[in-house]
């Protein structure tokens, strides 16, 4: 019997109207959606479910509504007694791996995310900073020539190396330029601009890391009773304390996500379980390696078409 990891998708995966079908039909979802409101004090649900998208693509609205979707999803999902042996989520996702591994509580991670989206907005000037998709580069390649434009031009580095023939980059808008024209040098077919708040992931996020670090100081992390595979170490990480720290590291450096699917493989798991909006993860694992089964819990159907199997 092959092992089984759960997965949690990140900024880029929201959708206006996510998670409303399990929280009109499951009281678990239920409760998580009105917990996450209490704790951040405003109308999120009215917010998820209805809109406007313009607002809840903004990166401090944008975290908390896909942390309590996928918490939903999964506390919808619970009820089928699948359980993981490891957990992961990309970048923002990672929050809601730690909730589900009883690192975090979600009423923390919900209060912890809405800051951390403010502190990633405000940490550099509107049109400061930028990202893109480098599509088709090596990663070694491409790390070089990050390097040599960093030198040159502009910071730049890679953010998410999310999976063969996929590496976002993330710097100045001057350095994210330059990549985009000086791609072909590292073997990229396309670079296309991201619609981002921000440089994320980069050395230009240190400020917003530095805000954040501060607040999980007063924040309790327990241990993982689920390795989570972290993004900054694509490993397995079950200590409380360790993962605190990993989670500041994480506002500035790589989303190590081909490396973690990569590593999760290789201790064996054949099944990868996505929980949240979308399918970006399932896109992504697919890419990675073909052999393995891949499903997207995104709606209350999708909960159903699983359980029927």
């Amino acid at each position: 019997m092959g092992k089984i990891a759960f997965v949690f998708p990140g900024q880029g995966a929201q959708a206006v109207g996510m998670g409303k079908d399990v929280y009109e039909a499951v009281p678990a979802a239920q409760q998580a959606f009105d917990t996450a409101e209490q704790v951040l004090g405003f109308p999120l649900k009215e917010l998820v479910f209805n809109g406007p998208e313009e607002d809840l693509k903004q990166t401090a609205n944008t975290q908390p509504a896909l942390l309590v979707t996928s918490y939903a999803l999964y506390r919808a999902f619970e009820a089928s007694g699948v359980r993981p042996d490891f957990v992961a989520g990309h970048s923002l996702g990672e929050y809601s791996a730690l909730v589900v591994a009883g690192v975090l509580s979600f009423e923390d991670a919900v209060a912890i995310v809405r800051q951390r989206g403010q502190f990633m907005e405000q940490a550099v000037p509107h049109g400061q900073g930028a990202m893109a998709a480098v599509l088709g580069a090596e990663r070694e390649q491409l790390g070089a020539l990050c390097d040599d434009i960093s030198r040159t031009t502009g910071s730049v580095e890679m953010a998410n190396v999310n999976c063969p023939g996929q590496i976002v980059v993330s710097g100045t808008a001057e350095g994210v330029a330059a990549v985009a024209e000086r791609g072909k040098e590292a073997g990229a077919k396309r670079v296309k601009q991201l619609e981002v708040s921000g440089p994320f992931h980069s050395l230009l996020m240190k400020p917003a890391a530095e805000r954040l670090g501060e607040v999980l100081k007063t924040v309790a992390f327990q241990d993982a009773y689920v390795p989570v595979v972290a993004n900054v170490s694509a490993r397995p990480e079950e200590a409380g304390e360790l993962l605190r720290e990993l989670l500041v590291e994480q506002v500035f450096s790589p989303v190590l996500w081909e490396d973690s699917v990569r590593y999760m493989i290789e201790q064996g798991v054949d099944t990868f379980i996505e929980l949240g909006s979308g399918s970006v993860l399932a896109g992504l694992i697919k890419k990675i390696d073909r052999s393995v089964k891949i499903v997207s819990i995104n709606s209350l159907t999708a909960i159903e078409a699983y359980l029927a199997e």
